[in-house]
């Protein structure tokens, strides 16, 4: 199906701007939780535990999201790579503010006891099965509208969604702190959940206004779309779903041990100020808006491998002057860790969506791509702030942190080694198999 320039320029604009929408209300309910979970989940949901273990069952219902991820990736992209990318990016941002929507209402373990904490992890789950098909649909539509010189940069409107959404989240419960005080932990901090049902209708206009990507117009025109994606990616592809999943450490365990993680640490150990800490977050956010879009230009201009390498490097050397900067406790010193700690993960994450995406063929891209992007999140950011929390009651020091994230962006450079080089890959002269 040929699309003349016209065109496609008027639908790559509406694309990246459904990519950048959409993808910001699914992760601004994602971060959400997270925020919350180091905040008032611990009292609110398991105040009969102690404060440690309180706190642990908190992250272990983070994690519940992160493990229902690659569920959702295999559910949304069968039927993506079947059916069509926009039908499952809307179904999947449906799935994420009902459920964000109906945790607002929820009862605490004070009114309805074991069944609170039971009916939180129940909508974690179906967030994180939600945000599973998000990715993956969001990123392929993205790039296959895209031209051939502008991957990189097209592919990162969907990364876009993480800064801004967990920006708007952080925000968002900043504000609801200065506002209700002291009755943040009782009432307040049900206001930004409830706030998801205004995005989600936000989201579903522009989404229901963009079309299918011609490529995939065109392999379904010609019956070549495949019978059983998520088989045919696993078995045709496994050594590119593995090294493209490791390739993630480098961005997802420091982005939530710097957050995520950050939060508890300073308001716990270092007894830094709440407000504080939860607007010094929103830094992570900003350089990830400024960092993300430039770095995956470059990866167009010098490749992605080079580009996201360097960003794996920089993540590496800066790990043991972060908490030794944090643990001061001085604002300003905390202020500037949290900047420069953003850089390099931001500069891995830029070029991420057109990386993963240009290793697989048209049929089976939407299926292979969120497999790879989603299992990371198990291994990576999903584990990060409760291995984090372990190695600190463990060891009683950040030190082992610092080590773990060192660990974790080597695992990453090998990975990036590994994996098949594919730079200026020409998509479009990728010969799906004839099912």
């Amino acid at each position: 199906m040929k699309i003349n320039d016209k065109v496609r320029k008027k639908q790559m604009k509406k694309v990246a701007l459904a990519s950048i929408i959409g993808t910001s209300i699914e992760w601004y309910d994602f971060f959400l939780y997270g925020t919350m979970a180091a905040l008032v989940f611990p009292q609110l949901f398991f105040p009969e535990s102690s404060s440690f273990m309180g706190v642990l069952q908190a992250f272990i219902t983070l994690f519940i999201g992160f493990l229902a991820r690659p569920i959702g990736a295999i559910i949304f992209s069968s039927y993506g790579d079947k059916i069509g990318r926009k039908a499952a990016l809307v179904t999947s941002l449906l799935l994420m503010g009902i459920s964000s929507t109906l945790m607002g209402l929820l009862p605490t373990f004070d009114t309805v006891g074991i069944l609170a904490p039971i009916l939180l992890v129940i909508l974690r789950f179906i967030q994180g099965i939600g945000v599973g098909g998000e990715w993956g649909g969001s990123v392929t539509l993205s790039v296959e509208w895209s031209s051939e010189k502008s991957r990189g940069l097209m592919g990162s409107m969907t990364q876009l969604g993480v800064p801004i959404g967990m920006l708007f989240s952080t925000a968002v419960v900043s504000l609801c702190i200065f506002l209700t005080g002291d009755s943040f932990a009782v009432w307040g901090w049900r206001i930004p959940f409830l706030l998801s049902f205004v995005l989600i209708i936000i989201g579903l206009a522009i989404r229901l206004g963009i079309e299918e990507s011609p490529e995939f117009t065109k392999m379904k025109e010609e019956n070549r779309t495949a019978k059983n994606p998520i088989i045919e990616s696993i078995k045709g592809h496994p050594k590119e779903i593995v090294f493209a999943a490791l390739t993630r450490l480098a961005d997802n365990v420091p982005f939530y041990i710097y957050t995520t993680f950050l939060i508890y640490y300073a308001t716990q150990h270092l007894q830094i100020d709440r407000q504080f800490i939860t607007n010094a977050v929103l830094l992570v956010s900003v350089t990830f808006l400024f960092v993300v879009p430039l770095s995956a230009y470059l990866s167009d201009l010098y490749g992605r491998r080079n580009i996201t390498l360097a960003g794996m490097i920089l993540t590496l050397v800066f790990s043991y002057p972060y908490f030794a900067m944090v643990n001061t406790g001085e604002t300003s010193l905390i202020i500037t860790a949290i900047i420069i700690s953003s850089i390099g993960p931001a500069i891995v994450y830029g070029p991420q969506a057109a990386l993963i995406a240009e290793i697989f063929p048209v049929h089976l891209r939407f299926s292979g791509a969120s497999i790879a992007y989603q299992f990371a999140s198990i291994i990576a950011g999903g584990l990060a702030p409760m291995i984090s929390l372990a190695l600190l009651d463990r060891f009683g020091s950040t030190s082992s942190i610092s080590l773990y994230v060192v660990i974790c962006c080597t695992i990453s450079i090998i990975a990036l080694f590994l994996l098949k080089p594919v730079d200026q890959l020409n998509m479009a002269e990728n010969k799906p198999n004839v099912v």
